[in-house]
C-alpha cells in the first residue's frame, strides 16, 4: 500500500489532541529509526522533544523523530477542510468467518492449562480504497467532532523506512497508556466494550450490562494486574481505583480504571514509562510473549496499530495514548488499512467477538464516510 511518492497533502507531521492541549509538529528535523537513539538524545539534551508512534512490536523500527517546529496550542487550528471522498471497503482481512475461527482456536488454547496463556486480544483489518486523495486535516477535525473525549492523532510513519514512506497513522484513541507530568504518572487502561445505542434506554442498558458483565470485569482485572505490575518498578503510592469506571466513546461503552502514582526517579521519562507498558494486556494479553507468539503466529505483523503514539520532552514530561481506532493512510492518500481487535478470555464467544471488532471499526470509518 506504500509508494515513493510523496503525500499528496501537505498536513501536519504530527497531532495529538487532549484535555490540556493539542501538540502540532511540522516537518522532521531528525528520525530515530532506533529506539535507543531517541532515548539517547533525549537523555544527552540533544533534543527538546521526541515524538511520534511506537510500533505494536517494539524490535521493529519506530516512526519517532524530533519535528523541525512543534507548538502546544488550545484547540486544533482552523483549517480549511473538504468533505472527503468516497471511501469503500475493498477486502476483509481475515474474512468475518476465519475470525471467529481464530477466536475459537484461541478460546481452546485459554481452556488449555498446558498453553499458561490467560488473555490475547485478536484483531482483523479492512482494507479501504478512496475515490480521491484522503486529506489527514479533514480526517482529524471529523474525529474530533465526532467525539471531542477522545485522543484524535496523526502521525507521519515515514521514519520507520522505506515500507512506511510517506504514510501516516490516524485515528481516536479512547485510552491513554501513560502520561507523566513532574513526579506524577497517570494511567487509564481500558479492557472490556460494549456498543453505544442511539435510544437512550437502550444504550443505559447495554452500559449496565457490560458493568455487570462477569467476563468483561475478568478481561479488566488481568490488564489492571499487570499494569500495576509493570509501574511497581517505577512508581510508588500506586493509587488504583477498587472497581472499573464506565466510560463511554461515541460508539463504544468501555470499562476503566485511573492509575496514579509518583515516580521513584525523576530520571524516568515518559517514553520509559510508555516502552515499559507496552504493550499492555488490553492490546496483547498474558503472558506477553506467549499472546504476542500467537498474534504473529495468526496475525503476522501489526505494524503501528495497537502500538502508542505520544511525545517526550527533555525534561521527561510527556503523554502517550494507544494506537487504536485507526488507520494507515497510504503514501497516495488513496488506499488506507484500519483495523480494530478485542480481548479474547476463556469465556468468549466468536460471534460476540466479531460483533465487538465491528463496533470498534466504526469510529475510523465514521471520519472516513464509510457506511456500515
Amino acid at each position: 500500500m506504500t509508494s515513493p511518492t510523496a503525500p499528496p497533502d501537505t498536513g501536519p507531521s504530527f497531532v495529538l489532541t487532549g484535555a490540556r492541549d493539542v501538540v502540532l509538529a511540522n516537518g522532521v528535523h531528525t528520525a530515530y529509526p532506533a529506539l535507543h537513539t531517541a532515548r539517547a538524545a533525549l537523555a544527552s539534551g540533544d533534543t527538546p522533544i521526541v515524538l511520534g508512534a511506537l510500533p505494536f512490536d517494539l524490535t521493529a523500527p519506530t516512526a519517532l523523530f524530533r519535528p523541525r517546529e512543534v507548538g502546544f496550542l488550545d484547540a486544533l487550528p482552523d483549517w480549511a477542510t473538504a468533505d472527503p471522498p468516497a471511501v469503500r471497503i475493498a477486502e476483509f482481512v481475515p474474512a468475518p468467518q476465519e475470525h471467529r475461527t481464530r477466536v475459537a482456536s484461541a478460546v481452546r488454547a485459554l481452556n488449555d492449562p498446558g498453553t499458561g496463556l490467560h488473555k490475547v486480544v485478536l484483531a482483523r483489518a479492512l482494507h479501504l480504497t478512496a475515490d480521491g486523495p484522503l486529506d489527514s486535516r479533514t480526517l482529524l477535525r471529523r474525529l474530533v467532532a465526532d467525539d471531542a473525549g477522545a485522543n484524535a492523532y496523526l502521525a507521519d510513519l515515514s521514519g520507520a523506512g522505506d515500507r512506511y514512506r510517506g504514510t501516516a497513522l490516524i485515528g481516536a484513541s479512547p485510552e491513554l497508556l501513560v502520561a507523566r507530568r513532574g513526579e506524577v504518572v497517570t494511567c487509564q487502561p481500558f479492557a472490556g466494550s460494549a456498543p453505544r445505542f442511539a435510544d437512550p434506554e437502550a444504550d443505559r442498558a447495554s452500559g449496565a450490562a457490560l458493568a455487570d458483565s462477569a467476563k468483561n470485569r475478568h478481561e479488566h482485572a488481568i490488564v489492571i494486574d499487570e499494569v500495576r505490575k509493570a509501574l511497581d518498578p517505577f512508581c510508588v503510592d500506586l493509587q488504583i481505583a477498587p472497581t472499573p469506571h464506565l466510560s463511554a466513546t461515541a460508539a463504544v461503552w468501555h470499562l476503566s480504571t485511573q492509575i496514579t502514582g509518583r515516580l521513584r526517579e525523576t530520571s524516568t521519562t515518559a517514553l520509559d514509562l510508555a516502552v515499559a507498558l507496552h504493550p499492555t494486556p488490553a492490546v496483547g494479553g498474558v503472558p506477553t510473549d506467549v499472546a504476542a507468539a500467537l498474534i504473529k503466529q495468526l496475525e503476522g505483523d501489526r505494524g503501528f496499530y495497537a502500538g502508542a503514539v505520544g511525545w517526550c520532552d527533555a525534561a521527561g514530561d510527556g503523554r502517550w495514548v494507544v494506537s487504536i481506532r485507526c488507520a494507515q493512510l497510504a503514501a497516495d492518500r488513496r488506499s488506507a488499512v484500519a483495523h480494530s481487535g478485542g480481548g479474547i478470555v476463556a469465556e468468549s464467544d466468536p460471534d460476540d467477538e466479531l460483533a465487538e471488532t465491528t463496533t470498534k471499526f466504526t469510529t475510523i470509518l465514521s471520519a472516513l464516510g464509510v457506511a456500515q
